[in-house]
């Protein structure tokens, strides 16, 4: 099911017209309305006026998370603040949060791309989706939540945390369509095994699932624990929130729908703008946003866009899934490593469960040392050296050959290392870097 064929078909050239325009219109208008673009601009010596087609979206200077924080709390806000009908921050517990603030206008475009976001994944006005998002100031639940009520689909708001009673719901409230992030799906199959419920037995179809980096190995890891088929969501408070981009059900890329959002893709060292199937940073343009508009974010997300024809007949361009961020990769003795990497060879290890820890320090030697917790499942954990010996072993080899580094293994029992509710915690970094 297509949610807006009109829009998410269009015709290319049309499309490309119409962000011309709007890129246009944005310009002129956070120019005449918000200091800090002025700024930009007659720093970077250019004027709205300068833009008259796509490819000149790169003289545009860069807007940065920082950017965001020192503006906090309304120095973004292209509108007066009377006009302003929703705010929400970044979900982040340290340091000045960043503001995203939405008028009457913004929410009904966030409601449409969710809703679009959601038709990717099978959604439907028959659907009980089951939002186990975290509501509040944190975009996730909301977002979902006003998707699931544009496509008139019964939404069940159970936000994040109290496990069982989320299982409970699903069981009688015969759940269709479950979203969350992906480290809180597998946390719930591990307290449905606890509970005697069989995932098999609910009507269960799809996740969409988002939030947080994950590998087509903990894709098929969670489909098979909870019979579902997993959708990939993106989004990020300062653009939107969720619905920036979605897989449809061909899961070869994600959907975005850059009618709203403009992509590109940058070298991250130099900024220069990178050719489609080119790997770099993700950066965004909110082309229509009118309470907080932002122009070329960088998202320090790292990914590549291309284009297509998609056999469900989309012809918006898609991104990769994440493979992970600028700021969340560690250089371990000179070599870059994502968490996500690490990620998929312990999903490959059956011996192993998919819950792990990074923790880093560096030594008397001052060079780094990583330790690597992982749980292992219980019918291997024993007292026999030799069996955990080999276990341990085998995953320190594997990484070895995958990542190029070796790191020290530390196999620890099921369920001790913390679970998340929201964004799971893989790296603590001990270095005073």
């Amino acid at each position: 099911m297509i949610w807006n064929k009109a829009r998410e078909c269009e015709d290319l050239e049309k499309r490309q017209h119409r962000q011309l325009a709007d890129l246009r219109e944005l310009c002129f208008r956070v120019y005449d309305r918000v200091p800090f673009y002025k700024r930009k601009f007659d720093e970077a010596g250019i004027k709205p006026d300068d833009i008259k087609t796509l490819e000149d979206i790169s003289k545009i200077p860069f807007t940065t998370k920082d950017d965001m924080r020192v503006t906090y709390p309304y120095g973004l806000l292209a509108v007066d603040e009377s006009d302003i009908r929703e705010i929400h921050t970044s979900s982040g517990t340290t340091g000045t949060p960043v503001v995203d603030a939405y008028t009457h206008s913004d929410m009904e475009m966030w409601g449409e791309v969710m809703a679009r976001c959601l038709c990717m994944a099978g959604g439907g006005k028959e659907d009980v989706i089951q939002n186990a998002y975290g509501y509040g100031m944190f975009t996730g639940g909301l977002g979902v939540h006003y998707g699931a009520q544009t496509i008139g689909a019964n939404v069940i708001p159970a936000a994040s945390g109290n496990t069982k009673r989320q299982l409970m719901l699903m069981r009688d409230f015969k759940s269709t369509i479950l979203t969350c992030t992906p480290s809180y799906a597998l946390f719930m199959a591990e307290v449905a095994k606890e509970m005697g419920i069989d995932f098999k037995e609910l009507p269960l179809k799809a996740g969409v699932f988002g939030a947080e980096p994950w590998s087509d190995t903990m894709r098929q890891e969670i489909e098979d624990k909870l019979n579902l088929q997993a959708f990939d969501i993106y989004g990020l408070t300062e653009i939107i929130g969720p619905g920036v981009s979605n897989e449809c059900s061909e899961h070869h890329g994600l959907h975005v729908n850059e009618d709203f959002f403009y992509p590109e893709i940058i070298n991250p060292e130099t900024g220069e703008v990178l050719p489609p199937g080119e790997k770099g940073e993700l950066v965004f343009t909110t082309l229509s946003k009118q309470g907080t508009p932002i122009l070329r974010y960088r998202t320090r997300d790292i990914t590549w866009l291309w284009r297509d024809q998609c056999s469900c007949g989309r012809n918006l361009i898609k991104m990769h899934r994440l493979l992970g961020r600028n700021d969340d990769m560690l250089i371990l003795r000179g070599v870059n490593v994502f968490p996500s990497q690490i990620e998929n060879v312990l999903l490959r290890i059956e011996e192993t469960q998919p819950h792990y820890l990074i923790i880093v320090d560096r030594g008397d030697s001052h060079l780094d040392e990583v330790e690597l917790q992982v749980e292992v499942e219980e019918s291997f954990f024993s007292d026999e050296t030799k069996a955990l010996e080999k276990i341990r072993k085998k995953i320190h080899d594997e990484l070895k050959q995958e990542l190029g580094i070796s790191v020290k293994i530390k196999l620890v029992e099921p369920k001790s290392i913390e679970r998340s509710m929201g964004k799971a915690k893989r790296v603590i970094d001990k270095r005073k870097l």
